[in-house]
């Protein structure tokens, strides 16, 4: 594992938009690698979990015999950021899924899936992150969960600010894990990768 410089974070290559954030954690000064397999797991600093279809990637961490192990790493404080689907799976519960879908508990969060509708109800907005200079932040939302509870140790970076939505939760932080119900990996606005980046490195 990287201990200084460019710090290893794997990105969770079962499903997904997994190229769009390999290539922003290398401009925000990270070394990616895909993760598949246990080992792989092993040998990272932190990992980002992707959107994609949540449901898909639950059954294909129970199938590569990934559950375990990332739930394990979670627990002894690697560092971790999800979005959209990412979201999905950090939670500690999850509304609106499959029955047999399964979540990492990550954050201390309460989840609904596809809150926002479904992907022809897929919009943008710009939204106020806490934590992070520059202005509000461009974010894309496609088919994106929102956050109905969060315990007391999460902190709440974004919320819609206007609109159906307004006021519904949709960036958190607790410890080491962040999770965004938005895609920052598509805007080209390159703060909260950058966040975790350093999040990581500073660890």
């Amino acid at each position: 594992m990287a201990s200084t410089g460019r710090p290893t974070i794997g990105v969770l290559a079962l499903q997904g938009d997994v190229r769009e954030h390999v290539g922003v954690l290398d401009l925000c000064g990270a070394e990616p690698v895909l993760v598949r397999r246990p080992a792989e797991l092993a040998a990272v600093d932190a990992l980002v979990l992707p959107g994609g279809e949540s449901t898909t990637i639950s059954k294909l961490l129970q199938v590569f015999d990934l559950l375990e192990p990332l739930r394990a790493r979670l627990r002894d404080g690697m560092p971790a950021f999800g979005s959209c689907a990412g979201m999905i799976l950090l939670a500690g519960e999850v509304l609106d899924t499959r029955p047999d879908a399964r979540h990492l508990s990550g954050i201390d969060m309460t989840v609904r899936r596809n809150a926002f509708g479904r992907q022809v109800d897929s919009f943008e907005t710009d939204l106020e992150f806490a934590g992070v200079d520059g202005g509000p932040m461009r974010a894309v939302f496609i088919r994106a969960p929102w956050v109905e509870r969060v315990g007391d140790g999460v902190e709440v970076l974004a919320r819609v600010p206007s609109g159906p939505a307004a006021g519904k939760i949709v960036a958190v932080r607790q410890g080491n894990v962040v999770a965004t119900s938005f895609h920052p990996e598509v805007t080209g606005d390159h703060r909260v990768h950058r966040l975790f980046v350093d999040l990581v490195r500073d660890r």
